[in-house]
């Protein structure tokens, strides 16, 4: 498998323009295989975000890796290592409603910035889980935002992995879920 320093790179060379159309590519893969194709880098799993445009109003849906943090989602805007934000951080800024989509099921979540600490904390934790994270900050002039996005109550969780047994009885990690699909590509988005 290659490793964060290859997916960090390759990334980063596609600039943000390069990056908004791979993650057109990758969303409907995505889809169309459950998660199975493009739902990953390296053993970082990834997500698909639905935001609402901050000036057309429509859904954008855009791939992003994630950390999985108790029930919560945790993402970066580094976009690859590029100065300009990823639309979705922009979106997200302007409303803070979001959908999360792992595999074939989704959930609505709100958003806001992690600060201080916890910040500190989550963004250790992301680099844990793919150090691609540091190399982009030493690319960037700006600080990247930590962002934590939050299952509204209700939401539905049959697919989240807490350690109690499921309806279909898997148990497991994000970790272990993402590498179960062994399909890593050059393709997928940061």
């Amino acid at each position: 498998m290659l490793g964060d320093h290859f997916y960090a790179k390759l990334s980063n060379s596609l600039g943000a323009r390069g990056l908004r159309w791979t993650g057109k590519l990758n969303v409907p893969l995505y889809r169309l295989s459950g998660g199975r194709l493009m739902g990953k880098v390296g053993d970082g799993p990834v997500l698909l975000l639905t935001t609402t445009g901050r000036k057309s109003g429509e859904q954008r849906t855009a791939p992003v890796l994630y950390l999985e943090h108790g029930a919560n989602f945790i993402l970066i805007d580094t976009n690859g290592g590029n100065e300009k934000l990823p639309g979705w951080s922009h979106n997200l800024k302007a409303k803070p409603e979001a959908t999360v989509e792992i595999g074939r099921e989704k959930t609505e979540v709100t958003a806001r910035i992690a600060e201080g600490a916890e910040r500190d904390e989550l963004w250790r934790a992301c680099n844990e889980q793919y150090s691609g994270f540091d190399e982009y900050v030493e690319w960037l002039d700006r600080t990247p935002s930590v962002w934590v996005l939050e299952p509204v109550a209700g939401a539905p969780k049959a697919w989240r992995h807490s350690g109690e047994a499921e309806e279909d009885g898997d148990v497991g990690s994000t970790r272990e879920h993402a590498s179960a699909a062994d399909d890593t590509s050059p393709l997928d988005i940061i």
